[in-house]
């Protein structure tokens, strides 16, 4: 976990707001989970041999998220259509998000220019962030391998509940 995450994201400042279609249907914000953590992951591709992945061990360990107190929501550009698919094909029952606009990654820092074999293009830069329950950044994760990431962040949910305060 890094004290600085992207550019315009900042450890401890305010989590930017965003509001999304979500693959349960309906919009999103972020401030809708206030009073829980929050893992914000951030991937490029619906059902792409990374973010499959990330999402699995995600889901793998979504009981565990849960019992912490925490929330996970998956970002990323592709649309609800491909999120639901996605979310069927590997019994993901967290929600993941419709950035189609790249409203959020822009915020968040993640909408990047990439290169690949000398050809450039924008697409997702995989990224984690660890909202606490007031809705301040309280990890990030800039640049992600999608094996084992979701143990980590998993460690950082714990650590952050066992600091907070028991709402009341």
């Amino acid at each position: 976990m890094n004290k600085e995450a992207t550019s315009g994201v900042r450890i401890g400042e305010d989590a930017p707001s965003f509001e999304l279609m979500s693959d349960a249907g309906g919009k999103v914000k972020l401030s809708d989970f206030r009073g829980r953590p929050v893992v914000l992951y951030f991937y490029p591709r619906d059902d792409t041999p990374g973010c499959t992945i990330e999402a699995k061990e995600f889901q793998a360990r979504l009981e565990d998220f849960e019992t912490a107190g925490a929330v996970v929501v998956g970002v990323s550009p592709d649309g609800i259509e491909l999120h639901c698919a996605f979310a069927e094909k590997h019994g993901l029952e967290f929600t993941l998000l419709a950035d189609v606009d790249h409203e959020a990654a822009k915020k968040y820092g993640v909408w990047v220019e990439k290169n690949r074999n000398g050809k450039k293009s924008w697409g997702i830069q995989r990224a984690t962030f660890l909202v606490d329950a007031s809705g301040k950044v309280a990890g990030a994760w800039p640049r992600v391998s999608p094996e084992g990431h979701a143990a980590e962040v998993l460690e950082a949910v714990k650590a952050l509940a066992q600091s907070e305060p028991v709402p009341r």
